[in-house]
């Protein structure tokens, strides 16, 4: 009998089957091949130990760590580690080890801890924790928490280790000069929300700050949707929680403009690299309130602004610099032996036995970094699918506005007919972003310089931009050049910026800005002298104002 008679014999109506392709034929063999476990990084963090007395403050921190790693093997962890010696230690999955670095220079000492997830077979988190300190500075704290897990798709909440919460408790821990809290910064006074405008727009600002607003209705004034305690306890050192109690919230609407406060309830992140000129849809993402109605919107939101924390912790500490990795200060442990092996002229089989370690580890290294890089490649792919889709998103609402615009036009009706012309300066990036979205776009630089220009015609500068708006942009989408001299009302003219034209940084490249808006007359003087400069894109299909409302001075001035 043949294999495919014995096959049929077996299951008839898989023999019979075809298959579409080679990944569907396969199925039925993947489904009994081993999974396979990735090692993935969840969060790193970094912080400064302690405030005086490093070297007394290091020793605690140390042994609250192997208190800590202790309770996660189950079992007694070897003497030589309470010395804060090198160890390792097996304990059916619960691992646990350490290295130590230490000469004139440096005193470095690393541990790494595996502990099975107590809900989902063959999850493993690992915990990475290096404490270090060069002679007469404050010793340094790195964290890294890992997952291994043959998961397509993690479900999980991110949260700092429980051993950051043991450090806060016993030794303090700071980033820069702020000692940090496991528990919320409530909002209490003006002088706080001047506290809180400092830390946004601080360029230094390595974490996302989490600003949790209350309702102005509540009957708690410090209670907001969310209850915030677990996100400051799970993020803590990653992220900054803030509760804003409705008192307050106008402060920073006076100071950003509504499109970047946050207020009613809502939830807002405002991201590192926050500023005062930010674009509203650039990033620091805002959750209104009625997300928020039911426990479910709750609980959804609640792991968004954890797995947020985390996935900025990745992105903003340098691994290497910010943040060591365990298997780095290893590398660099069994080198220091190495060579200390060789300079006090141990024999060969002692020097083999140290360089088969080192090689065991490289080979590990070499396998977690490929695996890394794997990961790395398939969120980039994912990224770049949700970037095209972005696109494609962006693309069709451009088509839609002008749809609408010409539905309009059919209508016998104007386009911004009844749009009312802002008469102060005071809310003018609002009133665009409000009326020109997806038209007009106000650079960072423009938004800068309409928060409180000297030019006095508001309402003017406000026509230039309708202008811009409809028919400068009707033409660019119907294959015009943008060749457009013309008088758009007494006084106001577009033209060619000549010898004033310049380049500006826009969107990872460089735009020529070679037109503007101008009024008549040879005055220079701010008050009424009006200049837009502003330029198309192509990819957003919009005008985007690159300077307003006053004469730049540039190379030809």
């Amino acid at each position: 009998m043949t294999r495919a008679e014995v096959m049929s014999a077996r299951d008839p109506e898989r023999a019979h089957k075809s298959y579409s392709s080679f990944s569907e034929a396969l199925q039925p063999l993947a489904a009994r091949m081993p999974q396979v476990v990735r090692e993935r990084e969840i969060l790193r963090l970094a912080a400064t130990l302690g405030n005086a007395d490093g070297d007394r403050t290091e020793l605690v921190a140390r042994q609250e760590i192997l208190k800590w790693a202790e309770k996660r093997t189950g079992g007694r962890l070897p003497q030589g580690a309470w010395m804060h010696e090198e160890f390792e230690h097996l304990a059916g999955g619960r691992n646990c080890g350490a290295v130590r670095i230490v000469d004139d220079s440096r005193d470095i000492w690393a541990i790494r801890a595996d502990d099975p997830d107590k809900g989902v077979a063959q999850r493993v988190w690992t915990t990475e924790a290096i404490v270090g300190h060069k002679p007469g500075q404050r010793p340094l704290l790195s964290v890294r928490l890992l997952v291994s897990s043959p998961e397509q798709e993690l479900r999980i909440e991110p949260a700092v280790p429980g051993l950051v919460h043991q450090l806060e408790s016993k030794c303090e821990l700071y980033q820069g000069i702020e000692r940090l809290d496991p528990e919320p910064w409530v909002i209490r006074s003006e002088d706080d929300v001047d506290r809180l405008i400092d830390t946004l727009i601080d360029p230094t600002r390595r974490i996302p700050v989490l600003v949790l607003s209350v309702p102005k209705l509540s009957a708690d004034p410090a209670r907001p949707l969310i209850d915030p305690s677990p996100i400051a306890r799970a993020t803590l050192a990653i992220a900054v929680v803030v509760v804003l109690p409705a008192q307050f919230t106008w402060v920073l609407t006076e100071r950003f403009g509504k499109r970047l406060s946050v207020f009613g309830g809502a939830v807002r992140v405002y991201l590192p690299g926050f500023a005062e000129d930010a674009n509203p849809y650039g990033g620091h993402d805002l959750v209104l309130a009625d997300r928020l109605s039911t426990a479910e919107g709750v609980a959804n939101i609640s792991a968004w602004l954890r797995r947020v924390a985390a996935t900025e912790s990745i992105r903003r500490l340098r691994l290497g610099q910010d943040v060591l990795s365990y298997a780095a200060v290893r590398r660099h442990s069994l080198d220091a032996t190495h060579t200390r092996l060789e300079q006090e002229g141990a024999s060969y089989e002692e020097q083999l036995t140290v360089a088969q370690v080192q090689i065991d580890t490289l080979k590990k290294d070499l396998e977690t970094a490929n695996e890394m890089m794997q990961l790395l490649s398939d969120d980039n792919e994912a990224v770049e699918i949700r970037a095209r889709s972005a696109e494609a998103q962006l693309t069709a609402a451009g088509y839609r506005i002008q749809q609408l615009l010409e539905q309009i036009k059919t209508g016998g009706e104007t386009p911004d007919a009844s749009i009312a012309l802002p008469s102060s300066w005071d809310g003018f990036a609002d009133w665009c972003d409000q009326n020109l979205v997806g038209r007009v776009l106000l650079s960072p630089r423009a938004r800068r310089e309409v928060r409180a220009p000297q030019f006095k015609d508001v309402s003017a500068a406000a026509r230039c931009l309708l202008w811009l708006a409809n028919e400068y942009r009707e033409r660019r989408l119907n294959g015009g050049d943008g060749d457009l001299r013309t008088r758009i009302e007494s006084g106001i003219q577009n033209d060619r910026c000549g010898a004033d034209a310049f380049q500006i940084d826009w969107q990872g490249g460089r735009a020529a800005v070679d037109w503007h808006i101008k009024n008549g007359g040879n005055t220079r003087d701010p008050a009424r002298c009006l200049r837009i400069y502003y330029f198309w894109d192509e990819a957003s299909q919009q005008v985007v104002i690159a300077s307003m409302p006053t004469h730049l001075r540039t190379g030809a001035t």
